[in-house]
């Protein structure tokens, strides 16, 4: 017992101590569970064709909410087979993708479509722009197509246009653009439906150092401040070193990538 008449009692530590940390399970937006993809031998006659290719088998994967994930690997292991199953524009043999609690393979080829519209922005290596279009007009593709009016879509895309630097550029087709304008015009019509997650197959491929850099770049600030779930498929270790996690495909496995990343979601 304390005795009040010897002084006041005092405690070092008073008012240091800090709180427990609070563990908060991450979300996960996309995982892959046992997923397999085969493509069918294919006879040509005379013993000639293609014997049958089996990419992966039983390869899982999460990825976890904000995360930026890169996939690498060699030539012709699998990765774009891989991102078209996690945008739904192909079928696994075997396994299911899962998008939140969506399963992907129940899809009829309309709610794929509206899952690619609305949930996935999508950019390929080549820009694939409309050639008769202008850049606001191939930006506004998605939004007409859900049904949105044409000045609501034009308005939106004009806004992602400054959102990619190409503000002044809206009007000009894409025979008018740089090579780095047009794939920078391809990344705003991905986000213009604001979807929160991005798949990007080799983004930069086609792009020469700089320019490749200056888009990379934009994909991250891009990445940062919608906050985005991101996969990209990438031949550009550098690059890859940059997101939070990468991920060697080899041999039908994903697996990290050793000295790459963080290996770890944030």
């Amino acid at each position: 017992m304390i005795d009040p008449n010897e002084g006041d009692v005092s405690f070092e530590n008073e008012g240091t101590l800090e709180p427990l940390p609070v563990v908060r399970e991450r979300t996960v937006v996309m995982r892959t569970v046992g997923l397999t993809k085969i493509y069918a031998a294919v006879s040509e006659g005379a013993g000639s064709g293609r014997t049958a290719l089996e990419l992966f088998r039983g390869l899982d994967l999460s990825v976890h909410a904000g995360e930026m994930v890169a996939i690498v690997g060699e030539s012709g292991a699998g990765k774009s087979s891989l991102l078209h199953l996690l945008a739904a524009l192909d079928t696994p043999t075997a396994g299911d993708v899962w998008c939140g609690e969506n399963r992907l393979s129940t899809f009829t080829p309309r709610q794929a479509a509206e899952f690619r519209n609305r949930d996935v922005g999508y950019v390929w290596q080549f820009h694939y722009l409309l050639p008769e279009f202008s850049a606001v007009e191939n930006v506004a593709m998605p939004l007409l197509a859900r049904g949105m009016g044409r000045a609501a879509a034009v308005e939106s895309a004009r806004v992602w246009l400054g959102e990619v630097g190409l503000g002044d550029r809206a009007d000009h087709r894409s025979g008018e653009l740089s090579g780095g304008e047009q794939q920078r015009v391809s990344l705003a019509r991905a986000l213009v439906g604001e979807p929160k997650i991005l798949l990007a197959d080799e983004p930069t491929g086609d792009l020469d150092g700089k320019t490749a850099e200056a888009v990379f770049g934009l994909i991250q600030r891009l990445h940062a401040a919608h906050g985005l779930t991101s996969v990209l498929v990438t031949h550009n270790l550098e690059f890859a070193e940059r997101c939070d996690r990468v991920l060697r495909l080899r041999e039908g496995r994903l697996e990290p990538a050793g000295g790459l990343g963080s290996q770890s979601p944030r």
